[in-house]
């Protein structure tokens, strides 16, 4: 996990950006078309969008495929981002393995075999394992992940494919974003689709609406706002940096803090009877989100972002709060964006 900081001067980058439709590739290509030092950017997705921001072309692949030839896209370029996931069907692990598994293991090879000089991968807090009983863990803490989330599973499997991938390619250049939940106001139709499921009206993100939040013991999460995760992205592609990088901005969310948000009391659940009901409304196919996804969030270590301030010089703009406000507004607006992946929708 050693680094040696610095940045590198040099303009006339390619970069490739895969996933580059979803809420973190759709921040990070507005990001890089800011970036002087960046001069073109390729976009990989399934479906390819409408909108298109400066300096990006588009390139339709899924690296669910094994006829998809990645090679022929990453040749040539001065780094490749590799963002594509698929959260949906949670009730079909077998699918999402077969794109977030195995299409990152091509993704991965074909960087290889490309001689691409860097890759940079988007982790998460998702691959860690259980928290520890005090404090916050640094990118040293094991990456087993909650083996009974596929979400979690296959996020530690990748972190375990990247130990093997670095020491056969020690000329590339491995960088690893483990962020927190990322929140934009354009990402909100997307997220209530994905977590919530389509019977939840937009507007109960209202704060009048939600007059008592659960407290459960042990859920406490961070957050932080897309724009943010996407600046820390382009710092990795900019700065000679190699290893992992928690991030996560402040203050770490819980009942509390939900409540003043939501101006609303706090009402103590126990953990077994929230599980319940989730696994009720799940076993009816009201909510998407599976009773699994719950344990392992009550599992989340809390993540000290200390590596991330001193390599990367990286500092969120935003407060968790701030990104969390953000998709509440973005769900009582069916706020979106022109990719398939964030279409808006109606809020009712």
């Amino acid at each position: 996990m050693s680094s040696t900081s610095g940045t590198s001067g040099t303009s006339g980058k390619r970069i490739v950006v895969t996933g580059a439709t979803g809420n973190l590739g759709t921040s990070l290509l507005q990001s890089l078309a800011e970036d002087e030092t960046i001069d073109s950017v390729l976009g990989l997705a399934r479906r390819v969008p409408d909108w298109t921001p400066q300096k990006t072309e588009w390139a339709s692949a899924d690296v669910a495929k094994e006829e998809t030839d990645l090679t022929q896209h990453f040749r040539g370029a001065d780094a490749v981002v590799h963002l594509a996931w698929q959260f949906q069907p949670t009730r079909d692990p077998a699918a999402t393995w077969r794109t977030n598994v195995l299409g990152s293991v091509r993704v991965f090879q074909a960087v290889g075999a490309a001689g691409v000089p860097v890759l940079v991968h988007a982790s998460s807090v998702g691959a860690y394992s259980p928290k520890p009983k005090d404090g916050a863990v640094d990118e040293s803490w094991p990456t087993h992940g909650w083996p009974e989330a596929a979400y979690c599973r296959e996020k530690a499997y990748l972190e375990r494919t990247l130990d093997a991938f670095e020491p056969e390619n020690p000329a590339i250049r491995v960088v690893r974003l483990r962020p927190a939940f990322m929140f934009k106001q354009e990402s909100a139709s997307e997220q209530r689709r994905l977590f919530a499921g389509r019977f939840m009206p937009g507007q109960l993100a209202r704060p009048e609406l939600l007059p008592v939040v659960p407290d459960v013991p042990g859920l406490r999460f961070q957050a932080l706002h897309t724009e943010d995760a996407a600046h820390a992205c382009r710092l990795a592609l900019s700065r000679t940096v190699q290893g992992a990088f928690n991030l996560a901005a402040e203050p770490p969310l819980d009942a509390m803090a939900l409540a003043e948000l939501f101006h609303a009391r706090v009402m103590r659940v126990p953990t077994r009877a929230a599980r319940s009901a989730l696994a009720a409304a799940w076993g009816l196919h009201l909510v998407p989100a599976s009773p699994q996804l719950f344990d392992a969030m009550i599992r989340l270590p809390l993540m000290d972002c200390s590596r991330a301030q001193d390599e990367l010089g990286w500092r969120p703009e935003h407060t968790a709060i701030e990104a969390l406000e953000e998709l509440l507004r973005g769900m009582r607006r069916g706020a979106g964006m022109p990719t398939p992946p964030l279409a808006g929708s109606k809020a009712a």
